[in-house]
């Protein structure tokens, strides 16, 4: 069949889907050939790009016409490629850079696990567990120490994409203490003990997460006076009382934990603390429903876990008994729930 009578068509469309892990290996491929740092500020031709990279010439060419078909890298025309918006990200050096973000969702590991959506559609379930043997995070620390290089940095690139326009966000007027719950290595708390020069700040996760928490926190840096570095697990306990609790992206697990999680933090905070939950809804609106979809997929898979509807989020909120103040959109796919403890 032709492209030219499937073109726009949904028998077109259908078959880009079912292709569509083509296109996600080619953007890992570009990012681990170096493409995006080897194009400097000239167009330069599939030849000099595989000369810089170590790539066959005649190959490079076919990624770089997949790649420009999605709009990542163009062609000038004159048969030399040049940088779009979307290849400039997948650069290590852009202050906006996905680079590790591509990589985490495109780890090699989990391409075996796709192929078994169906199992764990069936079932509710994972299948990580049963294709590795172990449990997804044991696996990721003990036996793939790369891999868990890029989720850190991954994660550290997702909260810088959002950390300033949260600092502008939450409501930190009158607050002493805010608890970052789950904030990996502290890039958004830093931000907001930045903007907020009074307030002293706490970041709990994993011991191995702080240990490495961002370096402003940790002894030595410029904030490390004004925060208290926690490690443990908050779905055991959230041991430490703050005026603000933050808790963004750490509630992608079955509705009764993500419930567990908020009620520790309740156990430790005083009357009226504020609790800000920030996250996808998997049902909102424009390109981040897509992102969300995908990612809910994924959690599945991977570890059981769901991103939540608006509707089931605000009622884990509930059932944890706080007091949902109100709802904002923080990007095109983020939302920030404000509310408060009994």
């Amino acid at each position: 069949m032709s492209s030219a009578k499937t073109t726009g068509s949904p028998v077109g469309g259908l078959l880009e889907h079912a292709l569509g892990a083509a296109r996600a290996a080619a953007v890992r491929a570009a990012v681990t050939l170096g493409l995006p740092e080897a194009l400097g500020e000239a167009p330069a031709t599939a030849e000099d790009l595989a000369s810089a990279v170590g790539a066959h010439p005649v190959a490079l060419r076919r990624l770089l016409r997949a790649l420009t078909s999605h709009g990542v890298f163009a062609e000038d025309g004159k048969g030399s490629f040049v940088h779009t918006e979307s290849s400039r990200a997948l650069r290590e050096d852009s202050p906006n850079s996905l680079k590790h973000l591509v990589l985490w969702c495109t780890e090699p590991w989990l391409w075996s696990l796709w192929g078994r959506l169906d199992e764990s559609v069936r079932t509710g379930s994972e299948v990580f567990s049963d294709v590795y043997g172990r449990r997804f995070y044991e696996q990721l620390h003990t036996q793939w120490p790369e891999s868990a290089g890029v989720f850190d940095r991954a994660m550290t690139q997702q909260a810088r994409l959002s950390a300033m326009t949260l600092a502008d966000m939450i409501p930190l007027a009158g607050t002493d203490t805010i608890a970052d719950v789950g904030g990996g290595q502290g890039l958004v708390l830093g931000t907001l003990l930045e903007r907020h020069p009074r307030a002293l700040g706490y970041l709990l996760d994993l011991p191995g997460v702080v240990a490495d928490a961002d370096a402003r926190l940790r002894p030595g840096g410029e904030l490390a006076d004004r925060v208290h570095l926690v490690p443990g697990d908050c779905l055991r306990e959230v041991s430490v009382r703050a005026d603000v609790y933050l808790f963004k992206n750490i509630l992608g697990v079955d509705a009764d934990a993500s419930v567990r999680i908020l009620r520790n933090a309740v156990e430790s905070a005083p009357p009226g603390a504020r609790m800000v939950i920030v996250d996808d809804f998997v049902d909102g609106d424009g390109e981040g429903r897509a992102l969300a979809s995908a990612m809910d997929l994924r959690m599945l898979l991977v570890i059981g876990g769901q991103k939540h509807t608006r509707a089931g989020l605000l009622e884990i909120v509930e059932r944890a008994g706080l007091t949902v103040r109100r709802v904002r959109p923080v990007d095109s796919s983020l939302h920030m729930i404000e509310a408060v403890a009994p």
